[in-house]
């Protein structure tokens, strides 16, 4: 996909790759995220490959479910287990290419949510380490929003933030029962992580009615004032563009967990591979997914384009950049969206979550909204279409 891996990370796999592998030519094609879910449903649905037609699909760990109940994938579990060291996968890249204990998406690479915050106003607040908990974080941001300084800027319908909220006190967006999905926001575990959310966005001046990138959070806080947003590492290049002056003065650390033992759990974004199941030449699109997905070439591209790798186990890779070092520890406690192929329908435009959000962050009783937006979660997750 468009800006996955760099030209000269491709140039220099396909070099070594085709060596290795002297019957196999690559011919490695980028693609657009913007409707790309309809040309690999097509590709899919061919009767035979083809010249032409994809051996080997980079695609959105979250969107494997759906092309996984089409039933147009290559079953991978044997090479998971035999080859791939599947025991070491981060979980929110695994979890979701799994279909009734078959493998069919292989983790490739992740990114995360970190804190970003700004040394120079926790300097001035007298803070000079970081929260591991999240009643540190409260305690702190709470310091930190004074005079003209915001102690975070969180903005209301920040869904994937409430999401590893959620998780971390034990709930799910969605549980599946026999096939069944049902919303899950009006549950304890969900109410409790939406109690802290409204805890912590109090302590700045997000905007109730919109989310993360209306207006965007990085642009706000490249003018200085705020202490702390929520947001992937790669968001510094954008603050530091708008504001040179801000360059050596952001720090990054995980999110914070209940406890000091474990982080707090995160939405995991990131890409699987996966091969379809009419592909003409298995032998040679299962050998490029073991050279991606393996160590050399896993570390290669995470370095290269500050991802973390597909293994807890490689973490190290990673360590001497401290954006990346922190989405790190927090990938290891990361999930992803209900594996239903239906959970697009829920992040439509107009997202009951987001809506659910804004309203408890205006004053509505939680449980009562919780209630209807649990309701139009399972409603949009009924394949009867009911």
């Amino acid at each position: 996909m468009r800006n996955s891996a760099s030209d000269a990370f491709v140039e220099r796999f396909t070099r070594e790759f085709e060596a290795q592998h002297t019957d196999v030519r690559l011919d490695v094609r980028v693609q657009e995220w913007t409707g790309i879910g309809a040309k690999v449903t097509a590709a899919l649905k061919r009767r035979h490959g083809g010249d032409g037609a994809p051996d080997v699909i980079e695609v959105g760990n979250t969107q494997v479910p759906q092309y996984v109940d089409e039933g147009g994938l290559l079953d991978l579990s044997l090479e998971s287990a035999r080859d791939l060291g599947m025991t070491d996968w981060l979980p929110g890249l695994a979890e979701p290419g799994v279909d009734k204990s078959r493998q069919y998406g292989i983790p490739w690479y992740a990114a995360n949510r970190v804190v970003i915050y700004n040394k120079d106003l926790f300097a001035r607040a007298g803070i000079d380490e970081p929260p591991r908990t999240r009643d540190e974080w409260l305690d702190m941001t709470r310091r930190l929003d004074t005079g003209g300084t915001q102690g975070i800027y969180l903005a209301g319908q920040d869904w994937y933030t409430l999401s590893g909220f959620v998780w971390d006190e034990g709930g799910e967006l969605a549980h599946a029962s026999a096939g069944t999905w049902t919303g899950a926001l009006h549950t304890p575990a969900a109410l409790r992580a939406m109690d802290f959310y409204q805890q912590l966005q109090a302590l700045g001046d997000g905007p109730k009615n919109a989310d993360e990138e209306h207006p965007s959070q990085a642009g706000r806080f490249a003018k200085g004032d705020i202490a702390q947003i929520i947001s992937v590492p790669g968001a510094a290049q954008q603050i530091i563009g708008e504001n040179p002056a801000l360059k050596g003065k952001l720090g990054y650390f995980p999110i914070p967990g209940r406890t000091a033992a474990r982080p707090g759990a995160v939405f995991t974004g990131g890409s699987d591979l996966v091969v379809p199941a009419n592909t003409d030449d298995r032998p040679g699109a299962v050998a490029v997914v073991k050279a991606l997905a393996g160590e050399k070439w896993n570390t290669d591209l995470a370095r290269t384009m500050d991802y973390v790798p597909n293994k807890t186990t490689l973490a190290d890779a990673v360590a001497g950049e401290p954006g990346v070092a922190a989405m790190a520890v927090g990938a290891a406690h990361g999930k992803a969206t209900p594996a239903s192929p239906l959970w697009a329908k829920v992040e439509a435009a107009d997202n009951p979550i987001k809506s659910y959000m804004s309203r408890v962050l205006s004053g509505a009783d939680p449980a009562t909204e919780a209630k209807k937006a649990s309701r139009e979660i399972t409603r949009r997750l009924d394949d009867s279409g009911e």
